[in-house]
């Protein structure tokens, strides 16, 4: 009668089997005063790459004692994990990130800009309009950008609006039209600065290793 998990009649290890066990419990050994993660991270990998080889199909490679020949010694693999470098035929594959999602070229960026600042000197209205259109379609900007950048632009053209319609109710002069068009101007040149260090900034994307 046996307790536990393990019966007294378990298929014994074989030589082979015994050989990476003994390799892998010396550098567990051999690796004691590296960092934990680390040491974990070296047992995997060596495990794994021990897994992969006696998986290949065919060849010499498939020997578990020309395995752990390639390998080294327990005590090598622990000393270059200690100095940071792992042998070449241990490195995982880096994980590639992937690519940005192709978005508006910048040209249709600077455009935007372009027609913020300056187009609004002769069109008012309509020029930063279609710049904030162009830049609402854009990925480089978060969303409270944009709509800061709509305020800036439309908020005082609004005003200026509203200033013109009053005027003219009240027989105003035409220094109210000057002022709507400065205001307007004002705005969207505003606006323009406020995008200005989202186009400039680089963006950088998470690499492997």
């Amino acid at each position: 009668m046996t307790s536990g998990p393990y019966s007294s009649d378990a298929t014994p290890l074989a030589h082979t089997d015994v050989l990476v066990l003994d390799y892998l419990a010396a550098l567990w050994a051999a690796g004691e005063d590296l960092d934990p993660e680390l040491r974990d991270e070296l047992m995997t990998t060596v495990a794994d790459y021990i897994a992969m080889r006696r998986g290949a199909a065919g060849g010499p490679a498939d020997d578990p004692v020309m395995t752990l020949r390639r390998l080294g010694s327990p005590e090598s693999l622990a000393a270059a994990a200690r100095r940071g470098r792992m042998p070449a035929h241990l490195r995982r594959p880096a994980v590639l990130a992937p690519a940005p999602a192709p978005g508006p070229s910048a040209g249709a960026e600077y455009a935007g800009l372009a027609l913020l600042a300056g187009g609004s000197v002769l069109l008012p209205v309509v020029a930063p309009l279609a710049g904030m259109l162009l830049i609402s379609g854009s990925p480089r900007w978060s969303a409270a950008h944009k709509t800061a950048a709509w305020v800036l632009a439309a908020g005082p053209a609004l005003l200026g609006f509203a200033l013109v319609v009053l005027a003219a109710l009240f027989e105003g002069g035409p220094e109210a039209l000057v002022i709507a068009y400065l205001m307007t101007i004002a705005g969207a040149f505003v606006a323009a600065l406020s995008l200005l260090p989202g186009l400039t900034a680089r963006r950088t994307y998470p690499r492997g290793y």
